[in-house]
Formats: structure tokens, sequence, C-alpha cells
């Protein structure tokens, strides 16, 4: 009997996620799976799509999002990810996530990045994955629980010191409870103010629940800077003392003077990725953005303002010019912002060519989705490593810089089934033009779609169709580590 599924999408340029080499074919889709991968011309399908000259990859996974609270607001609010091909994110990143905690009044700085107190409302990690399952979203969640987030609810505003040993023994015990309710890892934020007081040890003993549970440890590292070294020694001990997989989060050299200096910094990871399991992701663009610090401001790194509570007109604005404008310099007009965002200039384009190149590295986007002017890289970062690095610069193949996106990505995270093209895997697909793709989200205009994405399956379900948008379905699920 003839195969009969629910689409085929035919003739595409199939790349499979795995970085082998390119091949023309179709896919067969039934429910949310992969059913067949090859010469379909017999089999039939209620929806037959072809896409001659196309290029169909498993979906993008993001693996590095602060979507934790736009996974909850439908689909609209993920078009940002939908419409450059993005069917899984990650949450939970930099310390930060929205559960386990429950707060009454705004959250001090970084926490805010994903929104105000009105978001914090799950105290246990299963009440967050119970609002994904009663509200999915247009993507799959993968979700890590956050440091940050257990100090400011176990130490209250006294954040500024380390944790005491009662401190630090309940803050083990939401963690290992968190990942028993859905949650795959355990990530830090060491940079930012409420986790910097955290030592060594604290971040050992918080995250010792996931050698049992066979979770990851995640990091936004103590500096990216001028002690990047000494911060990816840290990274490395930490994983080495817990036993578990370590991932370096938005892998960056940090200012003017540490120019350069991706090339130290890479070879020290690959050394270590000899002896025990440790990658990074990283971002496409040279510039970041978190929350606007005023203290760690200087006047030879450009910033842009990417919101602001009390001034929300200067979104967009050069600070420069908004301390211009009010008569001041730089550090007194961002405490006038604050609570505020920034976008900031801290990276040379080199390190970041070479940070992507290394066969260690993954694709995130780092989007900060409820930022009134928001980094490009939000609408932007997929795109913009198919269209500019891989196709016009050449710095990558199309095969290398899908499979950092999809089956890499996957492996690493343990995301069974996904990430690749194959029979059996989830029919997660972005079916595009490879010859057009690329980004068109600015610093200047950053709410932009990309070009060139045709239409995108989560679970075997269209979510986005270029021209039409969001189709309004939300199939995503939460997905867990080494198992779904």
């Amino acid at each position: 009997m003839a195969l009969r599924c629910d689409l085929i999408i035919r003739d595409a340029t199939l790349f499979d996620g795995t970085g082998g080499p390119r091949r023309t074919g179709d896919v067969g889709v039934t429910g949310d799976r992969i059913v067949a991968v090859g010469d379909l011309g017999s089999a039939s399908a209620d929806r037959e799509v072809i896409a001659t000259g196309k290029a169909l990859s498993p979906g993008f996974i993001d693996a590095h999002t602060h979507d934790d609270r736009a996974v909850l607001m439908g689909c609209e609010c993920l078009r940002c990810k939908s419409s450059q091909g993005v069917t899984t994110v990650v949450v939970g990143n930099c310390g930060v996530s929205l559960a386990p905690a429950r707060f009454t009044k705004r959250p001090v700085p970084p926490l805010d990045l994903v929104g105000d107190e009105t978001g914090f409302r799950y105290g246990h990690f299963g009440e967050y994955a119970e609002a994904l399952r009663k509200t999915p979203a247009a993507v799959n969640t993968y979700a890590i629980v956050g440091h940050q987030t257990l100090r400011h609810r176990v130490m209250g505003d006294d954040l500024y010191r380390p944790a005491n040993d009662r401190e630090i023994a309940e803050m083990r015990r939401l963690v290992a409870e968190s990942l028993t309710e859905g949650a795959s890892g355990f990530s830090t934020g060491l940079w930012y103010k409420p986790n910097m007081h955290a030592t060594t040890e604290e971040v050992i003993a918080v995250a010792e629940p996931l050698r049992a549970a066979g979770g990851m440890y995640f990091t936004h590292m103590r500096d990216e800077a001028d002690r990047v070294c000494a911060s990816i020694e840290e990274t490395l001990k930490i994983g080495k003392r817990v036993g578990v997989p370590v991932w370096i989060s938005h892998h960056k050299c940090s200012m003017p003077e540490n120019y350069g200096r991706s090339v130290q910094t890479l070879a020290l990871i690959e050394a270590a990725a000899s002896m025990q399991e440790v990658a990074y992701d990283m971002y496409p663009y040279p510039a970041g953005s978190t929350v606007l610090m005023p203290d760690r401001l200087r006047d030879d790194v450009r910033v842009i303002v990417t919101w602001s509570i009390p001034h929300p007109e200067m979104a967009g604005k050069d600070l420069k010019d908004v301390a211009r404008g009010w008569n001041t310099d730089i550090r007194t007009a961002a405490e006038k912002l604050l609570p505020a965002g920034a976008i900031t200039f801290q990276m040379d384009e080199e390190d970041v060519r070479r940070i992507m190149q290394h066969p260690i590295s993954v694709i995130g986007s780092d989007g900060i989705p409820h930022d009134e002017h928001p980094h490009p890289r939000l609408w932007g970062t997929f795109p913009r490593v198919l269209g500019l690095y891989s196709r016009q610069l050449g710095l990558l193949s199309m095969e290398e810089a899908i499979h950092k996106m999809t089956g890499r990505t996957a492996q690493l995270f343990g995301m069974v089934d996904r990430g690749v093209l194959r029979p059996g895997a989830y029919a997660d697909l972005v079916l595009f033009d490879p010859h057009r793709v690329i980004d068109r989200a600015t610093f200047e205009e950053p709410k932009q779609e990309s070009d060139g994405i045709e239409e995108v399956w989560t679970n075997g379900v269209p979510v986005f169709r270029t021209g039409k948008g969001m189709t309004g379905e939300a199939p995503g699920r939460l997905i867990r580590r080494n198992r779904d």
C-alpha cells in the first residue's frame, strides 16, 4: 500500500542537521513526526508543498534566550522567533528564570529582563511547566532554573553577600525540585550584582542536584573582559566538581583592550573539551544587550537605550545624545533612566567571526523580547548567520551553519529526536530560500522580519508563513533533557 501522509514537502534541497552534505529529496510528515525522507514519488498527502529551489532543514534551536515570559503570551509575541525559523527556545539563562519565585514588587535588575513582578507567579517550577501546557506557544521550550531567581527568593533583598549554609541548602532543594518538575539545568549570571557575591563553592553546592538528575550547568561567566580566561577556568572547575556538562553563555571577549583574545579563550576551551564536556553559544553581532548599569559605562563604548520605565521616549536613542539633551554626563543620564535597558558595542567583529567559526560553537540569539527598542538579534540572528556569514562571507558552509543551529545544539542539550531530518524525528521544520535568506533587523529599526523564510512547522503544525505571518497555531511543548 502506498504511503499516505498528512504533509509531503517535495523536491527540496535537504539540510539534515547533521552537518552532512545537502541532497535533493522529499520529506513526509504524519502527526508530529517525520515518517519518511527521500524519493516519495509514490506517496500522497493531505497537503503537498512543492519546494523546488528551496531548502528544508530542521527548525532552528535558539540556544540562549530570555523568552521565559514570551512563551506564555500568545503566538504574536513569538513572531520574532518563528519568522526567522526558530522552533525551540532555551529559557532561564544568565541565572534569570520566572520559576520558582513569586514576587510582590519589581525584582532587582537583571531579573526584570523578563518583566516586572506580575510574571513571577510560579512558586514551584511545576507551576511554570503547567502554564506552558495550558497556554502552549508556537515554539518548544527547554527550561533552566536560574541562580539569581533563587537568591532573590531565598535571600530577599539581602543579595549582595555570599549565601549562608541554610540559604544554600534551600536553593539546592529548589534546584532538585525544579529538575524533577521539568527543568533541564541550572544557570548562573555571575557578572551581575545579585549573583556576583556568590562564591565558587556556593555555585557548586547549589548545583549539586544536577549530577543525579543528569542536568547541565549554564553560565553567564563572572567576567567576559579582563578576567575572561580566569572565568573560563572557574566555569570548568564547577563542571568538574559537580560532574556535569558546562555551557558558556554568549561567549565573547568584551571591551577594546580585550579585542583579539578569542585566540586565547578558544584554545583554553578546546583544550578543556578533551577532558570534560564543555560548549558555548554565541550571537552574530559585535554588540550585546542587557539592563543599563551606570557604574559600568565607559566613554569609549557606544550605548543605545532599549527601554526606560521613567523615560520610555528615550528608547532607541544613543545614551550620549540623551546626556547631551539633558546637559549632563552619561552616568548621570543613565541613573535618571533607571530601570532601563541598553545595547553596548563592546566586541570586535574579528572575534565574533572566530568564535562563530570554531567547531565547538552553536548559535543563540540572547534576544530580549520585552524591550521597546530591542537589539536586532531578537529578530535577525539565524537568517543573519545563513545569509551574511555563510552565503555572503563564506565563513561557514550552509551545512555547518545549520548544524550549529539544529543537530549539534539538540545533541548537546539532550533534546531527543530534535534537530535532524530523519524518520522518527519530530517535524520541527523550516522551509527557506537559500539564495535570498538574510536578516533585515538593524540597530536603528530592529523589529523587522527577515527575508527568505517561507514556512515554519513546530511538531508538524504550520506556525508561520511568509506574507501571512503567524498562523495562530500553538503546538509547542516543554521538552526536557534526554526525555520528551
